[in-house]
């Protein structure tokens, strides 16, 4: 157990920003990712390269309007899973009569999933209502770089060129 917690500090000594020879600035991640490919493809040790970004901003991608039938909705699909599970622990529609034999009742099981989405519905509805922060749409969050810098150590920096400069000459 100590050797987990010895492998995370080391996991968080390496977590500092790295130094060494750029081999280059990207504007988009996934040109960064290319130039990473071909220098592993050409045998350059994986573990040695690191893709820096910089001038990270925050991006909020605006997905939808959100209102109460969204709101609704969702609450009802949300009760609705959480009643068939309920349903299920609590064994709802199926009945054992006194003689052992048992029979299934399935207004009961679809009473109770109806009856758990109506309530899903009303309390997001409701805290939707409460909440302080109405915002009119559905957005998602994530940090994006302006730019991405490929950094490989000092000592590896002649391979890595070389191996750069004999991808270019075969492209």
């Amino acid at each position: 157990m100590s050797d987990a917690r010895s492998s995370s500090k080391k996991n968080n000594a390496a977590l500092s920003i790295p130094r060494g020879h750029s081999l280059g600035e990207f504007r988009t991640h996934t040109e960064a990712a290319e130039f990473v490919n071909r220098l592993v493809a050409g045998d350059f040790k994986a573990n040695k390269v690191t893709i820096l970004g910089h001038d990270l901003v925050m991006v909020e991608k605006v997905r939808s309007r959100l209102g109460y039938g969204r709101v609704a909705a969702s609450g009802a699909m949300t009760g609705f899973w959480l009643g068939v599970i309920f349903a299920l622990i609590i064994g709802a529609g199926v009945d054992v009569g006194i003689s052992g034999e048992i029979n299934y009742v399935p207004q009961e099981f679809f009473a109770v999933i109806v009856i758990a989405a109506g309530v899903g519905m009303l309390v997001n509805i409701l805290r939707f209502l409460a909440s302080k922060n109405k915002r009119g749409f559905l957005s998602s969050q994530m940090p994006v770089a302006a730019k991405y810098e490929v950094i490989v150590p000092e000592e590896d920096a002649a391979k890595a060129m070389q191996i750069i400069n004999m991808s270019r000459d075969l492209s």
